[in-house]
């Protein structure tokens, strides 16, 4: 009996900047540009395998991007995260295993105080169409900006740490929908509403630590609460681990959390393992 067995596992990640001590100061009245971008490819291929088994193949794309502009009194921070994987196994059509675009921007400023006033502006949203897999049927659930969450904020900061800030402020939520309006709608009105406005109040805490001196830990905790329904938090929970085997081989460990009331009533959880080699880009 010929037996072929065949399993590729390509991972290449770019990094603009991984330092695991701290981080460099931002050079003022100059923009600071950051780039990160992973390709994961993996494959298995059987043929005539005894033990049992059927073909796969995964592909998975991340990048992350970050541009900050300092002055003496003025901090003003984007970063970006865009994640989009598929996986096929067997004879299935490819399914979708990634999907999201989450892009933030703070505008504060240093008024000699603890804490500084701020504003900031969230856009999330699905990169490409998002589908829904049961059993025997396939449909799909979003698109791009369909939904489309935009939130601006406006309170104080505390920023004064390169590795911790924290921020609390009044917020206003925008949901855009095209086809997929059961994100918007109101069900007590006869209309079908394709957008809505939210106001609240809005969280963000964002951590990075050196766990020990190849082990980075980065951490973004989103809190976002209505008005109406003080009771009730949307929870947006990033975690990843960054372990560095040598200067040009890391291992990435990422745990993503979300609690979204009118996406799912049950919590969502994705978690990834990925090895990956390191390139300084800028």
């Amino acid at each position: 009996m010929k037996v072929k067995f065949t399993i590729l596992f390509i991972s290449l990640i770019f990094l603009s900047r991984i330092n695991f001590a701290q981080e460099d100061s931002v050079k003022l009245y100059s923009w600071t540009p950051l780039a990160v971008v992973g390709i994961n490819l993996s494959q298995v291929a059987l043929s005539n395998w005894s033990q049992g088994g059927e073909n796969t193949l995964a592909v998975s794309f991340l990048g992350t991007g970050g541009l900050k502009y300092y002055t003496e009194s003025w901090k003003f921070r984007n970063d970006l995260k865009l994640a989009y994987g598929r996986t096929k196994l067997g004879d299935q059509d490819y399914r979708t295993t990634d999907n999201e675009l989450y892009l933030e921007s703070v505008l504060s400023y240093n008024i000699g105080w603890a804490i500084d006033p701020y504003v900031s502006n969230i856009v999330r949203s699905a990169l490409a169409t998002g589908y829904k897999y049961d059993a025997d049927s396939t449909y799909a659930i979003a698109g791009f900006f369909d939904p489309g969450y935009v939130t601006q904020s406006i309170g104080f900061t505390y920023d004064k740490l390169e590795s911790f800030t924290t921020r609390l402020g009044f917020a206003v939520q925008e949901t855009f929908t095209r086809k997929f309006n059961q994100y918007a709608d109101d069900p007590s009105t006869p209309e079908i509403e394709k957008s809505k406005v939210e106001t609240g109040l809005e969280s963000v805490t964002t951590a990075e630590f050196t766990l020990q001196q190849n082990l980075l830990y980065k951490s973004n905790l989103r809190l976002f609460t209505r008005f109406e329904s003080m009771d009730v938090w949307d929870v947006r929970w990033d975690n990843a681990f960054v372990a560095q085997i040598n200067d040009w081989l890391n291992v990435n460990l990422s745990f993503l959390l979300i609690y979204q009331k009118d996406q799912s009533v049950k919590t969502q959880i994705k978690e990834a393992l990925q090895l990956g080699f390191t390139y300084t880009l800028l």
